[in-house]
């Protein structure tokens, strides 16, 4: 209505981990990813749906983010939904809505946090790490024996 820009995602763009699929890493997608089988590791996307059969291990950063499965990490994201057969045991962050279902199972604590834009931009997601040589070792303060990095 007024003022209304959601953009609906395409199914073209929309990326299926089946009941089927084990992943084991970093998932990175500008688009929507659903996730019914099983990711460890973190997910980063424009949209997360984690289906029933579906488990997570991991952050999830996401500017939508919908919850009917497993999550045992963190999440991130604008608007959240914890349906009914969702299970989330790890922080919960929202900028704009969060709905739980009644039935949802949250162990973790809930913050709202006033971040109106959403950092998940395709540069985001696609940014290359700068890779170290091994004779470089990054310099860290809170490492007490820096002869142990050695």
């Amino acid at each position: 209505m007024f003022g209304d820009k959601k953009v609906k995602i395409k199914d073209s763009e929309r990326s299926l981990i089946s009941e089927t699929v084990s992943i084991e890493g970093t998932i990175n997608s500008s688009g929507a990813i659903d996730v019914a089988g099983l990711v460890k590791g973190p997910v980063y996307s424009k949209e997360i749906i984690v289906r029933e059969t579906g488990s997570i291990t991991g952050t999830i950063e996401a500017d939508v983010v919908e919850i009917h499965g497993h999550l045992d990490g963190k999440v991130i994201g604008q608007e959240i939904v914890i349906g009914a057969s969702g299970t989330v045991k790890g922080d919960i962050e929202f900028g704009n809505n969060l709905k739980t279902e009644n039935g949802a199972d949250i162990d973790g604590y809930i913050k709202k946090v006033n971040n109106s834009k959403s950092k998940l931009t395709g540069d985001f997601l696609f940014k290359k790490k700068d890779k170290k040589g091994p004779s470089e070792v990054e310099e860290r303060s809170d490492v007490v024996n820096k002869e142990a990095l050695a």
